[in-house]
């Protein structure tokens, strides 16, 4: 945990083992993630991904999305400092501008989980 989907316009193999690199290196600083803690879904495409300049930012075909699946309970402030890095990080090992890196985080609690063998690794035993 937590769970990052990452999508890259012309997201060859390279530049999307960077862009893992950049989200993974700033939520192991940013949220204190134990860098061994690594789950991520990397997809490519050519073309088919859609963006607008909402809120008045202009992206270009380097765009990339990434989505992070976490547990609740991240302060503001955490957050805040995870995207800032996350764009930083993606500049440096991808060249990806940080107006191109589009970040959502959607949370969930500790039964939402399960890491193999169906079991709910962060519930109580069940009785």
């Amino acid at each position: 945990m937590p769970f990052v989907r990452i999508d890259a316009l012309r997201g060859g193999a390279e530049r999307l083992d960077a862009l893992g690199r950049a989200v993974h290196d700033a939520l192991v600083e940013t949220i204190g993630i134990p860098p061994d803690d690594l789950f991520q879904v990397l997809t490519g495409h050519d073309g088919t991904l859609r963006y607008g300049t909402f809120p008045g930012i202009d992206r270009d075909d380097d765009v990339v999305f990434v989505a992070i699946t976490m547990r609740s309970g991240r302060t503001p402030a955490q957050k805040q400092a995870m995207y800032r890095r996350i764009a930083e990080f993606a500049h440096e090992y991808a060249g990806t501008e940080p107006r191109n890196v589009l970040v959502t985080v959607t949370e969930n609690e500790s039964i939402d989980w399960s890491f193999g063998n169906g079991v709910a690794h962060y519930a109580a035993p069940a009785l």
